[in-house]
């Protein structure tokens, strides 16, 4: 690092003090500090959703299984569709509810024990893996740039660590949603430029496209996107089946990602920032998957070193930081490790703000009724504190769990946490027959699925389990078809649980399922869009068939 790319990060850092200080002037009300005054247009809408998408783990992550599996994840970066999804299926019920959150919702649609499940899980999942395995990424990223900057490369991990953890923290519970959307906007744009600039030097330095496909050809198996059924990690079946149900998940039921619409400022707002979302979310592909393809490339011809793992594998979540280090100039250096940055800093900023959402809004409000509007900022604010002191907490237990991937591992983890919310929802505004217990009864069961799958999985990978035994075969099997049938399993539970109790009434499910939606709501839904929204969905439909086809048959 030279003092122009000093210079760089410290510009950067400038521009978000000033930011922050305009958004922060204006946080009296919990709509202001939690929903920005729900005053969004869609294009700050839409860059928000990307930010807050692209962390520092989806830079490293993504990078690390570009190179070591190729376009495997490609898929999970490919769902602009299921954006589509969320702008034209999910958002009209959301905006007109005026919810805070997701678990707001399910309060709407079934009952307060629901509304308490998903709260409680989602606290504890953010915390414990999107919080944590961001800041483990980041911390990664400062120790192979900065290894002998702060004495040592384990004091550049806690040293980078800390500080952004902090400095989001700060300027998160000083501004808000409004604090959090209007800097992802900035860093969109950087983060894009900065990888942007790591893929075209990659390509140059390799020689071009044509040979990065011809040193491909040779592994063409490994790094296919689509792969045999017999494939230990990602058989295509496994990936059709489980990477929708992550994804709806994921981009439509989420808080962390659908609080960004529930800010907009009108409903077509929301529904043209899904849309916008989608074109911003196939980027991705070209600027973090391939430019591991790409690392992986130059490590073959012998002119880029990737450090390897103890096993002598390649240590994929290194690949990126040691092609920012290797092949950027000076000042390009310092625009990519800003960007690098501005996604962990907009990922953390967002969970922050999500987490605070959740424990005030769904929790403290409920326990303690009748709070005024600056005492429950004040309770946000105080949440996401806590919630910064937990994810720092739990960074290095991350060092001993992040071994497989940082990217993959969160994937199989999410896979486990999806499938259970992703029925209840789907079912709850399809189906109007299912009621408050299927609906509790689903999502308690379906975690505790989840969570067994997981426990399992850990003592299989640790050897606590004998390699004969059931419970071995069941913690081995691959997360995408468990991810399945336990979707599967929530939703006959839901179903028949439902069925058990009586149905509800047409006034409680009023305008919050399909079926039940009242000629003024219908006629609000048809005045939020017209043919640019057709036109731009459209658009984003065919991008994504264009770039499955291609690399369908790339290699």
């Amino acid at each position: 690092m030279t003092g122009l790319d000093w210079l760089i990060i410290a510009g950067y850092f400038a521009l978000l003090v000033v930011i922050v200080w305009w958004s922060s002037r204006k946080t009296d009300t919990t709509a202001d500090y939690f929903l920005a005054g729900r005053n969004l247009s869609w294009f700050v809408v839409g860059c928000s959703l990307l930010a807050s998408n692209i962390g520092s783990e989806h830079i490293v992550g993504l990078a690390g299984n570009g190179a070591t599996s190729g376009m495997a994840m490609a898929h999970w970066e490919l769902h602009a569709w299921i954006m589509l999804m969320l702008g034209w299926v999910f958002v009209p019920f959301y905006y007109r509810s005026g919810v805070f959150t997701m678990p707001e919702f399910l309060e709407l649609r079934f009952d307060g024990r629901t509304r308490w499940v998903l709260s409680i899980v989602s606290l504890v999942a953010y915390v414990f893996t999107k919080v944590s395995v961001t800041v483990y990424a980041g911390a990664i990223v400062f120790q192979a740039l900065l290894p002998d900057t702060f004495g040592s490369p384990e004091n550049a991990f806690w040293i980078g660590a800390l500080t952004t953890v902090i400095l989001t923290g700060i300027y998160t519970i000083l501004g808000g949603l409004r604090a959090v959307v209007y800097t992802e906007v900035a860093q969109t744009a950087l983060l894009l430029a900065g990888s942007v600039f790591i893929t075209l030097f990659g390509l140059s330095q390799l020689g071009g496209w044509d040979e990065l496909k011809s040193t491909l050809a040779a592994e063409s198996t490994r790094v296919a996107l689509w792969r045999p059924l017999s494939d230990p990690d990602f058989p295509w079946l496994g990936v059709m089946i489980a990477s929708p149900i992550i994804g709806i998940w994921y981009w439509c039921t989420d808080q962390y990602i659908v609080q960004r619409t529930l800010a907009a400022k009108s409903l077509r707002d929301a529904r043209r920032g899904a849309i916008f979302g989608g074109f911003l979310k196939v980027l991705p592909v070209f600027v973090f998957l391939i430019p591991g393809m790409i690392g992986f490339a130059l490590h073959q011809k012998g002119l880029l070193h990737i450090p390897l793992r103890t096993d002598g594998s390649l240590n994929g979540d290194a690949v990126f930081p040691t092609m920012v280090t290797t092949l950027l100039p000076s000042g390009l250096r310092g625009i990519v490790v800003a960007g690098l940055l501005s996604a962990l800093m907009s990922s953390l900023a967002s969970l922050f703000n999500s987490c605070a959402t959740l424990f005030t809004v769904d929790i403290y409000k409920r326990l303690k009724p009748g709070l005024t509007e600056s005492a429950l900022v004040r309770v946000g604010r105080l949440a996401t504190g806590v919630v910064v002191v937990l994810g720092i907490v739990w960074i290095p237990v991350m060092k001993y769990i992040s071994g497989g991937g940082l990217y993959q591992y969160l994937q199989s983890v999410q896979g486990y946490l999806a499938p259970p919310i992703t029925a209840v929802f789907l079912l709850g505004l399809f189906v109007p027959r299912i009621n408050a217990r299927g609906a509790f009864t689903g999502l308690v069961v379906g975690f505790v699925l989840g969570l067994l799958k997981i426990a399992l999985q850990a003592m299989a990978g640790g050897g606590a389990l004998d390699s004969a035994g059931v419970l071995y075969a069941f913690g081995q099997i691959n997360f995408l078809y468990y991810s399945g049938w336990l979707f599967l399993a929530s939703v006959i539970i839901v179903v028949v649980a439902s069925l058990t109790a009586p149905a509800p009434t047409a006034a409680q499910i009023s305008g919050l399922t399909f079926s039940s939606i009242t000629p003024e709501q219908a006629a609000e839904n048809r005045a939020s869009w017209g043919a640019a929204e057709v036109l731009a969905s459209a658009g984003v439909l065919a991008l994504v068939i264009g770039i499955y086809l291609y690399f369908s048959f790339w290699l």
